[in-house]
């Protein structure tokens, strides 16, 4: 068996498993209730019907999606031990750097076809509402898909070792924090106190920025985003996501399932 067999057969199969699982269906159908809702919901206002609606529509989207890589992803080895097949899965040529890597990524295709899904859905109330949809919108959503590859990636580094009540606490916490990180820099750096500016750097340069990867300001208002920030935010993913899983990989080849 190849060194790429094993990986992709592996995320084969959890992309099978997760769209057999009910409880995504719903998530996505609240998700998609929501942005046909923003459509109803932006009647109710005057003035810039269209950027409220796109507002809604654009949070429902980062919303539901980050409540699904959560709730799939801390369950991505948990339910393997459960079900005890990984043994059997590790019994085969597959080591369990493959295995992890595989079940990564069977759960990241199943979180980008949610939200092409999602995308499409917004597409389509946008351009009944008269909304404009254009190459910005198309680039806030290739972030919030990036976004949601950093998330699984934590998702994945605390399933690797944490039950899933755990890992989702710390995932969910790592979220929050990730989306504040730039705001504590820019409150330590407009304190007078050295040290709490020197902790706030270190918070934003340690801990993942998320903040970078929302522009959905700049979409719904028609704000042009420079080119050196949208490669920033892609390097910085991709950086992230393999901080993430490489650590997952260590502490998972570490863990002891007996």
């Amino acid at each position: 068996m190849t060194g790429k067999g094993p990986i992709l057969a592996i995320a084969h199969n959890t992309l099978r498993d997760a769209v057999r699982n009910r409880v995504l269906y719903v998530l996505l159908f609240f998700a998609l209730v929501m942005i046909v809702a923003s459509a109803l919901l932006s009647t109710l206002s005057y003035v810039e019907r269209e950027r409220i609606l796109q507002d809604i529509g654009f949070s429902a989207i980062r919303f539901f999606g980050a409540g699904i890589a959560i709730f799939m992803g801390v369950g991505l080895v948990h339910r393997e031990i459960d079900r005890r097949t990984i043994y059997t899965i590790l019994s085969k040529p597959v080591t369990r750097a493959q295995f992890l890597l595989g079940k990564y990524l069977g759960l990241l295709a199943t979180l980008w076809m949610q939200l092409a899904i999602m995308g499409a859905s917004f597409w389509l109330v946008s351009g009944i509402s008269g909304a404009p949809f254009d190459g910005g919108h198309l680039t806030a959503l290739g972030l919030v898909a990036v976004e949601l590859a950093v998330l699984v990636s934590i998702a994945t580094l605390f399933s690797s070792f944490a039950t899933p009540f755990l890992a989702a606490s710390y995932s969910l916490g790592l979220y929050l924090v990730g989306h504040l990180t730039r705001d504590l820099r820019a409150i330590g750096e407009a304190g007078n106190s050295e040290v709490v500016q020197s902790v706030t750097v270190w918070i934003h340069r340690v801990l993942p920025d998320l903040s970078s990867f929302n522009r959905v300001i700049e979409a719904v208002h028609g704000i042009p985003i420079p080119n050196t920030e949208i490669g920033a935010a892609l390097l910085a993913g991709l950086a992230w996501c393999t901080a993430f899983l490489g650590i997952s990989v260590v502490t998972f080849a570490r863990r002891d399932f007996r």
